[in-house]
């Protein structure tokens, strides 16, 4: 299997790396039940009314509203690509929020301490008792 070579990030592309850069912040501060409300805010602001998903025009044509109105049209099919676990081209609101979350590994950091805590917790007193 050949290595895939990563390209250099467009300045658009760049553009929605940063927005999913907030993410962690958003959830520290409105929790999980809140961040899942923006999440789902967020998808219906880019989602074509009709057929209830994001689709390649609905996101040409909202993507300005959350500042990314700079992206090229095949930085656009990548997102969709990205996300698209169905194969239908287009993004349902599960994998809107699952690309969304999968984008933020800084939005994973917290519950990983947790676990190595509780890890951590469970080992000391296993080979202490």
């Amino acid at each position: 299997m050949a290595a895939h070579q990563q390209q250099p990030q467009s300045q658009s592309q760049q553009q929605a790396v940063g927005f999913e850069d907030y993410l962690p912040v958003m959830a520290e501060r409105l929790g999980e039940e809140g961040l899942m409300e923006e999440l789902a805010a967020g998808f219906r602001l880019l989602m074509d009314p009709a057929s209830g998903l994001i689709t390649f025009d609905s996101l040409r044509r909202n993507a300005p509203l959350l500042g990314l109105g700079g992206m090229s049209d095949d930085d656009l099919r990548g997102m969709l690509a990205e996300g698209d676990f169905d194969g239908d081209g287009a993004l349902s609101q599960m994998e809107f929020c699952v690309l969304m979350v999968r984008l933020s590994p800084d939005l994973m950091d917290e519950p990983r301490r947790w676990l190595d805590d509780a890890v951590a917790q469970a080992s000391h007193f296993l080979f202490t008792s």
